[in-house]
């Protein structure tokens, strides 16, 4: 393989793993796709996506354990909140040379290979306005600033961890572990107020170690929005639009994905495309917990 993805997803979040390869689909058919899993309940996801959109599954599942333990070894219990999500980082030492990162809360609008052609001009891309946004929050505290750690214009090239590109071994193995473990002995450095736990600790790997970033925000001054919580996009044959311009994603990240939450409609368009809505319960039905509330009601009578 040369050019492809990597998601992580276990059974627990099939349902936005389905939309997201449903919409990737659409314009890149036969893009490579692999599932990292997050951990050991994701059979019945990797099949799905194998038998809908050809996943593979990550070959090296014995290399991705050992990668868990070991952060588990670096990192103290308390340290990160869902230690499994940084599973996302064995991207850099998968069979992908040139790759994409998406998280399962995001939809794709245009192919993936415009995307990565950016890899051509960088060893790591991404593509969002945190920067602009919410700065340094829900990645460095400002310590981090005060001490000089990174500069300014280093700064600027903070991201948000559900969308970013690179190239395999842009980040050596012995080099990551000795960053985790620099990041393990100055929890003071990151911000972790809104229960992050990968995307501080992938901005300081990403800002020691790999000099040649991009973010395409910066570069393309036309970039639309791809943020869910955005409620100015519009939609026009199930591909959303920023004015006039096309989304090249859009992400939920931290906005609710529930029924009435936003661009819900969308969403269950793509979750249901390829893989048809399960009957609905009838209304006149009432659920399992209705019928417990009226037999313990008439119970009280007799």
């Amino acid at each position: 393989m040369s050019r492809g993805i990597y998601i992580v997803a276990n059974d627990k979040v099939a349902d936005n793993a389905i939309a997201l390869l449903s919409s990737l689909r659409l314009s890149d058919p036969e893009i490579p796709v692999v599932l990292i899993p997050f951990n050991n309940a994701y059979q019945k996801v990797a099949s799905t996506l194998a038998g809908l959109y050809q996943v593979e599954c990550f070959p090296d599942l014995a290399f991705l354990e050992d990668f868990t333990q070991t952060i588990g070894e670096i990192f103290p219990r308390d340290f990160l909140a869902l230690p499994n999500k940084m599973r996302k980082l064995v991207a850099w030492f998968g069979p992908l040379d040139d790759f994409l990162y998406i998280d399962t809360d995001i939809l794709v609008f245009e192919p993936i290979s415009k995307t990565l052609d950016y890899l051509s001009q960088s060893d790591f891309l991404c593509c969002d306005y945190h920067y602009k946004g919410r700065g340094l929050q829900d990645v460095f505290s400002p310590l981090i600033q005060a001490q000089g750690i990174f500069s300014q214009d280093e700064l600027t090239d903070v991201f948000n961890s559900g969308f970013w590109g690179s190239k395999k071994e842009a980040i050596s193995l012995e080099q990551m572990y000795s960053l985790l473990r620099e990041c393990a002995q100055h929890r003071e450095y990151f911000d972790f107020s809104s229960g992050t736990t990968d995307q501080p600790i992938m901005n300081f790997l990403v800002l020691k170690s790999i000099p040649k970033r991009l973010n395409i925000t910066q570069v393309n001054p036309g970039e639309p929005g791809s943020w869910a919580g955005s409620q100015h996009f519009r939609e026009e044959n199930h591909i959303l639009y920023d004015r006039d311009r096309a989304l090249r994603y859009l992400h939920w990240a931290g906005t609710p994905m529930r029924p009435g939450g936003p661009y819900r409609p969308l969403w269950e368009y793509y979750r249901y495309l390829n893989d048809p809505r399960p009957a609905s319960v009838s209304k006149a039905n009432p659920n399992p917990s209705v019928w417990r509330k009226l037999i313990r009601s008439l119970r009280r009578r007799v």
